[in-house]
């Protein structure tokens, strides 16, 4: 197993723990450094993960967010309602708006009175939809998996567990009632 206290020279850019418990030393704040470290470089991966996801899609032609769209699409029998698909998705109407005409304008997907309510319009996955999903897939999850190749199961086990209770707490960043001065007296 690799030395978990070993930082790839990408993570050695950010604040280390020694800077990061000075500026917290320095604004008198009665927070945990390590904690702050912790949350300080997951923004980072985030961010260069992103920046990596969007080449990623790129080379397919693809968005983040028009992959997303598609795979769920895909994995609801290939017809939606926009309001299930932003809520799947995370995403305002507007924002799924926007993917579904750009996909519709590639020929991916359609628009058609849904079977479950003809007042509204469902968007379809189209044949060549889902042939990009298809054709894409070996190349995408080969990468997927080399990604976090490093990592044994039990490292991918406990890492899905951490994420998902890191996933949780995101709120702390958005919601203004956290909005607190924890200074030290």
């Amino acid at each position: 197993m690799a030395n978990p206290f070993h930082e790839s020279a990408d993570m050695q850019l950010i604040p280390t723990l020694a800077q990061t418990k000075r500026q917290v030393d320095r604004y008198g704040l009665d927070v945990d450094a390590q904690a702050v470290l912790v949350a300080a470089r997951l923004m980072t991966a985030g961010a260069k993960l992103g920046h990596a996801a969007d080449i990623h899609f790129a080379r397919f032609g693809l968005s983040t967010g028009r992959y997303r769209l598609l795979a769920d699409l895909e994995d609801n029998e290939g017809e939606e309602l926009p309001s299930q698909l932003a809520e799947n998705l995370g995403v305002t109407r507007a924002t799924v708006t926007g993917l579904i005409d750009i996909l519709e304008r590639d020929g991916l997907v359609s628009r058609r009175s849904s079977s479950l309510d003809g007042r509204q319009k469902s968007v379809l996955l189209t044949e060549l939809g889902a042939k990009k999903l298809r054709d894409m897939a070996s190349e995408h999850y080969a990468r997927l998996e080399a990604m976090v190749g490093s990592l044994s199961i039990e490292e991918r086990t406990l890492f899905l567990d951490l994420l998902g209770r890191v996933t949780q707490g995101i709120s702390a960043l958005t919601d203004e009632s956290l909005a607190s001065t924890k200074s030290k007296p």
